[in-house]
């Protein structure tokens, strides 16, 4: 009968069709069919922490954990990026600028070799004792800064290849000039060409290596200085953020407990104060100090090493005048000039006077320190008389009266010699208390960010123990 009666509510259910999805996975066993996705434990974290933050003890210990943390941080940064602004300027005193410092002794002393060297020629066969002993001192002086370079360049610098390259040179040198003393002391020519090729070799080969030394040392000593001196921003900026931190949950401790004062937040902020204070005020002091010793110290130092070469490069190629005799000229506007009488007018140009060139500067640098300033003066009053001199031991050689023209540039008395050696003594005065002002304004600068690293590290400990304990004594309300 159409539309009869279908099963009863609650009976039992017809099988499903044979072959059909679902028969198919009645069919198949228990064990094979997939299990339920296991969730991740970053989200059952979560859901635990979510569970948590509920609560209000669940809430304090979050608070806890994360003030904690921010302290942490705070002072694990501040360390971090403090110790490496304490090794930075403790290099800036004890190892570039020392370094620096040598590369330019190297300089001035392979360039002083060179005008003793012509020196003792133009003295004649009897080559003057005190010559002889300064050549020798400045030679013995070059290589012990030679090797002690060699020892802090490392292998793969431009340093190393300097040093490399004056090693082997140096000895060149030297033979060279024995030769030419040898055939001066006979009274052979040849040894005025062996004496040029030695200044040749020196000029062309040797100091250019020693230049390039002393710019990559001063290259050194600036890559020091730049990590020294930079504001530590990141530090600084957890350090406020940790102090907000403290604070708000320190209001929020007031608010619901009308507690004025907690005990353990108010020893964390305490400390964290104190370490951002102390490593704000301490950099200041530490930039300010490393900032004079760049300005009135390595600044001084680079121009007056630039000064007391050239007087030295000067000397020699005055004397180099007298022992070529013209035979090496140059071209001058159309006009052939002596070769290294023009290579003395230039560097006499640029040594300058007390207003300009190399002494003008150094005397501006000075900013009127007098033990600065005093030497310099000095050094600029005789580098006019040097000059006023050899015009007038030019005119002499120039009308044929060699020994007069001799006379008057390694005579006893009254001889461009005497400001030459007037004018080193004065640079060398002049260097000395520069290096002393660098050495007391670094050493400031390094003093301010000591123990900072270490106490920083100490106090954020005790600062996080702090809030620890003092979220903890909320806590032990609620048991």
């Amino acid at each position: 009968m159409p539309g009869g009666p279908g099963p009863r509510p609650g009976g039992p259910r017809a099988p499903p069709p044979r072959g059909s999805p679902a028969a198919q996975a009645a069919a198949q066993p228990a064990a094979t069919q997939p299990a339920a996705r296991r969730r991740t434990a970053w989200a059952e974290g979560t859901d635990r922490l979510r569970a948590a933050a509920t609560t209000e003890p669940g809430r304090l210990r979050i608070i806890g954990a994360v003030l904690a943390a921010l302290v942490i941080a705070f002072g694990a940064v501040t360390t971090w990026q403090m110790t490496d602004r304490s090794a930075a300027a403790h290099d800036v005193l004890y190892r570039s600028q020392p370094l620096s410092d040598d590369a330019a002794a190297i300089y001035r002393s392979l360039a002083d070799a060179n005008t003793a060297a012509s020196s003792g020629f133009l003295a004649g066969g009897q080559e003057p004792a005190a010559v002889r002993d300064r050549y020798e001192r400045d030679i013995e002086r070059a290589s012990e800064k030679l090797a002690k370079a060699a020892s802090n360049a490392g292998s793969t610098s431009s340093s190393a290849a300097a040093v490399g390259k004056l090693n082997e040179l140096l000895p060149e040198y030297t033979g060279l000039i024995e030769r030419a003393r040898a055939n001066n002391r006979q009274g052979l020519p040849l040894g005025g060409a062996y004496l040029r090729y030695a200044n040749d070799k020196m000029q062309t080969q040797m100091l250019p290596a020693a230049e390039k030394l002393y710019k990559a040392e001063n290259a050194r000593l600036s890559s020091d200085y730049a990590k020294a001196e930079p504001y530590p921003w990141f530090a600084i900026a957890l350090g406020v953020a940790a102090l907000a931190a403290l604070a708000w949950a320190q209001r929020r401790n007031y608010r619901r407990t009308n507690r004025v004062f907690n005990p353990g937040l108010l020893a964390a902020t305490a400390a964290g104060t104190v370490v951002l204070l102390w490593l704000v005020i301490g950099h200041t002091f530490a930039r300010s100090g490393l900032n004079e010793s760049y300005d009135d110290g390595v600044r001084s130092l680079n121009v007056l090493n630039d000064a007391r070469i050239g007087s030295l490069k000067a000397r020699g190629n005055e004397n180099l005048t007298l022992v070529s005799r013209g035979a090496e000229t140059t071209e001058v506007k159309g006009e052939s000039k002596d070769k290294f009488d023009v290579s003395y007018r230039a560097l006499m140009k640029r040594l300058g006077d007390k207003d300009s060139g190399l002494l003008g500067e150094a005397v501006t640098l000075a900013d009127g320190d007098p033990g600065g300033e005093s030497p310099v003066l000095d050094a600029a009053e005789n580098v006019g008389v040097w000059k006023e001199r050899h015009e007038v031991a030019r005119e002499s050689d120039d009308s044929g009266d060699y020994q007069g023209a001799l006379n008057k540039v390694i005579g006893a008395k009254g001889a461009t010699g005497e400001c030459f050696d007037n004018v080193d003594a004065a640079l060398d005065r002049a260097l000395a208390h520069e290096r002393r002002e660098f050495e007391q304004a670094a050493e400031d600068g390094r003093g301010a960010l000591r123990g900072l690293p270490v106490g920083a590290a100490v106090l954020a400990v005790l600062g996080a123990g702090g809030a620890v304990l003092g979220i903890g004594r909320r806590l032990s309300e609620y048991r």
